[in-house]
């Protein structure tokens, strides 16, 4: 199979500025997926997609290429993941026709590791589907979750559910927006109706969006590591 990684790197983060090249314990963000994509060695190619000079110069410097700059109109506030993927793919298929399937991986991924690409690539390759998705389990059952009503009093949004054990209630997953194995079928035609989970452990997820959110990153990130977690 010929399978791209693309690396989708937008120049103009408002809330976190500069945020996919900012110094994260002693490297760049984006250099940490590039390198875990490169680590597996399942992708034919690690390419960055971005409308940033500076970024593409550092995401080379890392390892990755950057054949292209993406135009501006997908590097908005609006336009998201897969619009961008989807154009990284057909400007693939210009040079290499073969293409037959792309990962998007984020580039706010630090905790993301090679075997974890590497066991979700073996199941995508396994099954007929469009789309392997990284996901993980919510840390308590939303069948709990409790809203606040308009007199101002919390209440519960499934009180059917309130008897129930919580070891009982379904569990249920979230995207935790680290990586999507897309097939040709799901580039060209627009269909992730068959979307596979590959379930990401908490500690490796984390969504680096405000000041806040880099702390806690880092703080993760350190504790991962001193502990050794696989």
């Amino acid at each position: 199979m010929s399978i791209y990684a693309c690396i989708p790197a937008r120049g103009g983060s408002k809330r976190i500025p500069h945020k996919n090249i900012k110094d994260f314990l002693g490297q760049p963000l984006i250099s940490y997926p590039i390198k875990a994509a490169l680590a597996s060695g399942i992708f034919k190619d690690v390419i960055v997609s971005t409308d940033d000079q500076e970024i593409a110069d550092i995401s080379v410097k890392c390892g990755a290429k950057v054949p292209f700059l993406r135009d501006k109109s997908l590097a908005d506030d609006f336009t998201g993941t897969f619009a961008v993927t989807k154009d990284a793919y057909s400007k693939i298929k210009e040079f290499d026709p073969q293409i037959d399937s792309i990962c998007c991986i984020y580039a706010t991924a630090p905790l993301l590791k090679a075997q974890n690409l590497i066991e979700a690539y073996k199941d995508f390759k396994e099954t007929e589907c469009d789309c392997v998705m990284s996901v993980c389990e919510f840390s308590f059952p939303i069948q709990r979750a409790q809203i606040i009503g308009n007199d101002g009093y919390l209440k519960y949004r499934e009180p059917e559910f309130v008897p129930c054990r919580s070891q009982d209630l379904e569990k249920c997953y979230q995207d935790c927006g680290l990586f999507y194995f897309y097939s040709n079928d799901a580039m060209e035609q627009n269909k992730t109706a068959k979307t596979k989970p590959y379930i990401m452990p908490r500690y490796r997820v984390i969504d680096i969006d405000t000041a806040e959110d880099w702390k806690m990153a880092c703080a993760l990130a350190k504790a991962v590591t001193d502990l050794n977690y696989e």
